[in-house]
């Protein structure tokens, strides 16, 4: 444990940005996989399932949760399945 004081704070403010980093990354993942879930049921809501996960991804790029080239790899894999399942 911490005993200088600037210590105790930060290791209180890792804590929370790590629930609050966490709870990002499950809300991200949790819209992908439905969106994959969608395309695989041949759901008509696939469109609507892609764009809010399309965004998931974006901000979990820009919070830096995720590296910008595995964004773009995750945004361009869900379109690909998309127009896959469209055709």
């Amino acid at each position: 444990m911490p005993i200088i004081k600037s210590a105790i704070e930060r290791a209180k403010t890792n804590v929370k940005a790590n629930e609050r980093n966490s709870a990002q990354l499950s809300s991200m993942r949790t819209t992908v996989k439905k969106f994959e879930k969608a395309v695989t049921d041949h759901d008509d809501n696939a469109a609507e399932l892609y764009k809010a996960a399309s965004s998931a991804v974006d901000r979990a790029a820009s919070k830096g949760l995720i590296k910008t080239n595995k964004a773009s790899r995750d945004k361009s894999r869900m379109a690909a399945r998309l127009a896959k399942a469209n055709a």
